[in-house]
């Protein structure tokens, strides 16, 4: 466990030595708060004590953002030959890719976490349904987990950096959008099915408030594929 904290110390300091964190953060906040507070809401102006907007924001920007946060993970130490340096240490194939997932959650939860007042100052302006908020962080906590899982993965089997975020692209975009595009266009069976497997469906419930076991489990599910694939991809790498 404890060289899992160090490698997840050592990739937020990479993240921060290297200005991504930074950017990541000042843009999120941006975006975030130029269409939350002024071109989408115009919260002040029509007065009403609501974040609908901010997750609806926040759920695309962070889309975009994690495969540029994740695509070097993995992809870097491959080109330069460093992950077999890391993996010479007493260290296990899982702790690596824990202590890099945890490093990137982590820095999505700071950036989070900088939204507070968003939060703050809604909450003066009328009565707020605090559990829909709070529903909401969840919700894209858990979502952005499910994409770091498929950022590390697409960075795990590739040397190159913009292969690994277009790889991770693809594959967010299938789970973002196309399941729930093609969701809308057939019925029965297997329009439940592709409804069940897009990403907006359970995260729009979070972010009414509703938290169900299903959408839980669907986060989670992503999150578990997506870690064991890389666990799967860097077992090949000793053979």
């Amino acid at each position: 466990m404890n060289q899992l904290w160090i490698i997840c110390r050592r990739e937020l300091n990479s993240f921060f030595d290297s200005l991504m964190a930074y950017i990541m953060i000042i843009a999120f906040l941006g975006f975030s708060g130029f269409f939350t507070w002024l071109y989408l809401a115009d919260i002040f102006f029509n007065n009403q004590a609501s974040l609908q907007v901010f997750f609806s924001i926040a759920y695309w920007t962070l889309f975009f953002f994690i495969p540029a946060l994740t695509m070097g993970l993995l992809a870097e130490e491959n080109r330069s030959g460093t992950i077999e340096l890391l993996l010479t240490k007493p260290v296990q194939d899982w702790q690596v890719i824990m202590g890099k997932f945890a490093s990137t959650l982590i820095l999505i939860v700071i950036a989070l976490l900088l939204t507070l007042p968003y939060y703050i100052t809604v909450a003066n302006i009328g009565s707020i349904d605090h559990g829909a908020v709070i529903s909401g962080y969840i919700g894209l906590i858990l979502m952005s987990a499910a994409y770091i899982s498929i950022g590390i993965f697409a960075s795990s089997i590739s040397n190159n950096q913009i292969v690994g975020f277009l790889l991770a692209l693809f594959i967010g975009i299938i789970f973002h959008w196309i399941f729930g595009m093609i969701s809308m266009t057939i019925s029965g069976f297997f329009g439940e099915l592709f409804h069940s497997l897009s990403t907006q469906a359970h995260f729009d419930s979070m972010s009414r408030g509703v938290i169900d076991i299903a959408d839980i489990l669907f986060f989670f599910s992503i999150i578990a594929i997506g870690l064991v694939g890389t666990a799967s991809v860097m077992a090949k790498k000793h053979q």
